[in-house]
């Protein structure tokens, strides 16, 4: 393997072409987006041959192994789970039989691919440097093994995680060659908010041989980040754009700049200083041959230090300033809460199609018996139900009273959280419950997988900061919101002590007040508020029970709760009048804690919601 000195030299030497998107090739070749396109190495090993060889023989000087994924947690997704090893050194051996079959003078290097591994790193994620580190050192021990030129870790959002992929190889292999490449918005910016000068910087005093960028979006839009890079001392430069942006034709993603263009762009690009040049997503053999014939032999154009000049940062990155949102009227329930009243919340679950009319006829006869909010859960056990946010507007058109939205991180990615929250926003709802959510196995669609991109504690800060005026990067956003955050807590977890932990966390990460799961023996909820002495307002969860069966489910077979013996054999004894007497049962029960609490969550089991009423009384 090639030690970080030697590269240097090459990169001073001449511009290097890299090939271009693997991906887009394989995708041609019929395979589709949902595979996990390294396991190709074992299952379709000459199709990724061929790719190889058709990169070589458009002239690209360095061959791109067919690893960017082959991590452990990637594949954990697919059934190669336990062939990271073999997946990785087949990469290698792949580009390495095509890059030795030609002769020594015009034989390609071989870069192994390393990319980001799909999770965000704690704090935004659940994802912990260490657990990263773990994964990388999996991935990169089996690379090494199999001896490429050097290593190139690619399209990275986030600094951190670089850092940590780059400190991994540098522990493996102290003095091994490698290229740092980060992917960035329009705005010359990584989606976590990193600078292309910060990057440069960091990653060259991490021991990178060059430092660039790639995918991102078309070669034009890399021109203010190219830019930016150029500006840093001694910066070796390396860019793989995308062939501009992609249209879908006939069912199949099409990307649009032209072999031609890029070969322009790339005598351009080389005239101003890059070392290395290449494609990402929709670049294919005939833009990488252009591109090699355009550069043929040349030496990088080197600017002195005289004629470099630092970025003004403060000029280039101003924030903008973020625009306040009018704070909307207090509701009554708000009102209640700051001033110590008791406050009630009836939780309402959407239904299983696309009428709403007896949901919203049952909120308003809820507001008529003095219910202060409405709870609407988000597709609760992981059954297919109505869009929460569509039956808070149904409802909101009818009646005036808060809704206490669940937005749950089991569906949707960080886009699609916050794409939600922000309408809800628009759509004058304020108050969110931030819950993790049940897993896609317990309800209607056990084999569909759930995101979980981030957990409820996730979510909470990433909202506080939307609130402050930044996005879940940190980056400044030209608003401001004000919702009112929530969060769920189990006094009866199995593991109190870690329950306990990740309430506090998500008080500190913008929970202002908290809802509990259903209870049912009051010395659960004193022994969680003598423990936890919460800070902020608890709503004590309680649903009235239907009848034994009903109470012996949700003793047996729901996750995390759990129901006396005296309350099981109650109800037992109550027979055909269980509702009445699980309407008595959570009417006890909310009188002995009323002292601890500053209101109540009733949860009608069914939609029941007559029960909520008649407790109530």
């Amino acid at each position: 393997m090639w030690t970080r000195e030697q590269l240097e030299a090459l990169l001073d030497e001449r511009v290097l072409v890299f090939d271009g998107a693997m991906g887009t090739e394989l995708y041609e070749q019929g395979f589709g987006f949902e595979r996990a396109f390294d396991g190709l190495n074992l299952t379709h090993p000459n199709v990724v041959r061929r790719v190889h060889r058709d990169y070589v023989n458009a002239g690209a000087h360095v061959l791109t192994t067919n690893s960017f994924g082959a991590n452990v947690l990637r594949l954990a997704r697919s059934h190669f789970a336990d062939q990271v090893a073999a997946i990785n050194e087949a990469a290698v051996q792949l580009a390495r039989s095509e890059s030795e079959a030609r002769p020594p003078h015009i034989r390609p290097l071989v870069a192994a691919s390393i990319g980001p591994l799909g999770q965000p790193l704690a704090p935004i994620g659940r994802l912990t440097r260490e657990a990263a580190a773990d994964a990388y050192r999996t991935q990169m021990v089996a690379i090494l093994r199999a001896d490429p030129d050097f290593i190139l870790l690619e399209t990275f959002g986030d600094l951190e995680e670089l850092k940590v992929a780059a400190g991994v190889l540098t522990e493996l292999a102290p003095n091994a060659a490698f290229i740092a490449s980060a992917t960035f918005t329009e705005e010359a910016k990584t989606i976590f908010g990193n600078k292309p000068e910060e990057i440069v910087r960091v990653m060259t005093a991490a021991g990178a041989a060059a430092v660039g960028a790639n995918c991102s979006t078309g070669p034009q839009a890399l021109d203010p980040v190219l830019e930016r890079m150029l500006k840093v001392p001694g910066a070796r430069v390396m860019l793989s754009p995308n062939a501009g942006m992609p249209r879908l034709v006939d069912g199949r993603y099409v990307y649009v700049a032209s072999p031609d263009y890029f070969a322009e762009w790339a005598v351009r690009v080389a005239d101003l200083g890059v070392r290395a040049i290449g494609g990402c997503c929709g670049t294919k053999p005939a833009h990488i041959q252009r591109m090699a014939d355009a550069i043929g032999i040349r030496a990088p154009h080197v600017l002195t230090v005289g004629k470099r000049r630092e970025v003004d940062v403060s000029v280039a990155v101003e924030p903008i300033a973020a625009a306040g949102v009018p704070q909307t009227q207090t509701s009554s329930f708000e009102r209640k809460l700051a001033a110590g009243e008791f406050v009630v919340s009836v939780e309402l679950d959407p239904p299983r199609g696309v009428d709403g009319d007896r949901l919203v006829q049952g909120a308003i006869l809820l507001k008529q018996a003095g219910v202060d909010a409405i709870n609407i859960a988000d597709s609760p056990l992981a059954t297919a139900r109505m869009s929460p946010l569509a039956l808070a507007v149904l409802i909101k058109q009818q009646i005036d009273i808060e809704i206490l939205l669940h937005v749950s991180c089991r569906d949707r990615n960080v886009l699609g959280l916050l794409s939600e929250a922000m309408g809800a926003h628009a759509l004058s709802i304020r108050h969110l419950l931030c819950v993790t959510g049940d897993p896609p196995s317990l309800g209607d669609y056990p084999g569909s997988r759930g995101v979980f991109e981030v957990d409820s504690i996730g979510l909470l800060r990433t909202l506080q900061r939307v609130n402050e005026g930044e996005d879940a990067n940190g980056k400044p956003l030209p608003f401001r919101t004000d919702f009112r955050l929530s969060c769920a807590v189990n006094p009866t977890a199995v593991d109190l002590d870690l329950e306990i932990e990740r309430f506090h966390r998500k008080v500190d990460a913008g929970a202002t007040y908290a809802l509990t799961q259903p209870l049912y023996d009051p010395a659960d909820l004193q022994r969680f508020v003598e423990r936890a002495k919460p800070t902020i307002p608890l709503l004590v969860g309680v649903l009235p029970l239907r009848n034994a069966r009903h109470a012996h489910f949700i003793h047996h077979e729901v996750p995390g709760m759990a129901i006396p013996e005296a309350i099981r054999e109650r109800m037992n004894l109550a027979g055909p009048n269980g509702p009445e007497e699980g309407v008595a049962i959570g009417r006890e029960f909310l009188t002995a804690v009323k002292p601890y609490v500053a209101g109540t969550y009733l949860m009608p089991p069914f939609n029941k919601f007559e029960m909520a009423i008649e407790l109530l009384r």
